[in-house]
């Protein structure tokens, strides 16, 4: 994994096993991988690995039984998605909006390209 300058690392590492439930690589009460794996896997150092997995771990998206490892939390795909809806919401798309402005880019516009990245046939309201 690369990792930006912008965000600790162990956050990035929390944010990559969110995206990896959020895609349904793990269920809920699936066991995911220990700390060391995760850490050898992303070639960082194990205390970063287990920062990520109590961060995890206090936002109840993990928990741990002990002696068998860390399980995905029931209902935390449902969590993510309402927590990254909402960051997005109120981060993200204000700055894209006022890209959107600066550069003239209509909401036309914006449907167009998404249709074309996600293969939507467009339809005429004839």
């Amino acid at each position: 994994m690369t990792f930006s300058n912008d965000k600790a690392i162990y956050l990035q590492m929390a944010d990559r096993l969110c995206d990896e439930i959020l895609s349904g690589k793990y269920q809920d009460d699936d066991r995911i991988p220990s700390v060391r794996e995760y850490a050898v896997l992303l070639e960082v150092n194990t205390n970063t690995a287990v920062k990520a997995y109590d961060e995890l771990a206090r936002a109840n998206i993990i928990y741990n039984k002990r002696g068998l490892g860390y399980f995905v939390t029931k209902g935390a795909k449902k969590q993510i998605l309402k927590a990254r809806k909402k960051e997005f919401m109120k981060e993200r798309l204000p700055e894209l909006f006022r890209q959107m402005q600066l550069l003239d880019i209509s909401i036309d516009d914006i449907k167009s390209a998404y249709d074309a990245t996600f293969g939507v046939v467009a339809t005429s309201n004839i």
